[in-house]
């Protein structure tokens, strides 16, 4: 019976109004257990991330929505449980249905969307720059400085550029919100 269930059970994408993951979240999670419906529908999650931000100089983390709009939820699919979830407020409907099914992620999504930062997972913040190109400095204290790239470190978030200050080259190791291409 076990065996059957995990076969069964599946990781879905749903839509949401925008602003409105976390609401239906919390009403998702009130109905199933109102409903008695934790055999069917298991996990309800808003993905989040940590993200650097500069204020006053100093670094904030902050958690960020990875997908806004959209809530992961992890269920069997029935009449029930889909009707469940496709009338919760806020919701908009389930990404990829065909008429009543939803075309459940893939184990290898899940992975890479669930996976904890620092074990390879999703980098932040996501920037597409490669040694050799020029950037402009946004904080600290080289702000407003033209800089070129000399090393990428995506798996922290940091890159390393050349400045030059005085008329000598100087290097400054920074974030990638600190930087932006010209």
């Amino acid at each position: 019976m076990e065996e059957k269930l995990e076969q069964n059970k599946h990781w879905y994408v749903i839509h949401t109004y925008s602003g409105y993951e976390n609401k239906v979240k919390a009403n998702l999670e009130r109905k199933i257990r109102s409903m008695a419906l934790e055999d069917k529908i298991f996990n309800v999650i808003v993905p989040l991330d940590d993200d650097v931000e500069m204020q006053n100089g100093r670094k904030k983390i902050v958690k960020r929505k990875v997908f806004p709009g959209y809530v992961l939820v992890e269920m069997i699919v029935d009449d029930q449980s889909w009707y469940v979830v496709r009338n919760t407020p806020g919701v908009t409907g389930f990404v990829g249905s065909v008429s009543t099914q939803p075309i459940p992620l893939t184990e290898e999504e899940v992975k890479n969307i669930l996976k904890p930062e620092g074990e390879g997972g999703r980098r932040r913040p996501a920037m597409d720059i490669e040694p050799g190109q020029a950037v402009l400095i946004n904080s600290g204290a080289f702000e407003s400085q033209p800089a070129t790239v000399t090393e990428v470190d995506r798996e922290r978030g940091r890159i390393k550029a050349v400045v030059e200050i005085f008329g000598r080259e100087t290097v400054a190791d920074l974030d990638f919100d600190q930087v932006e291409k010209i």
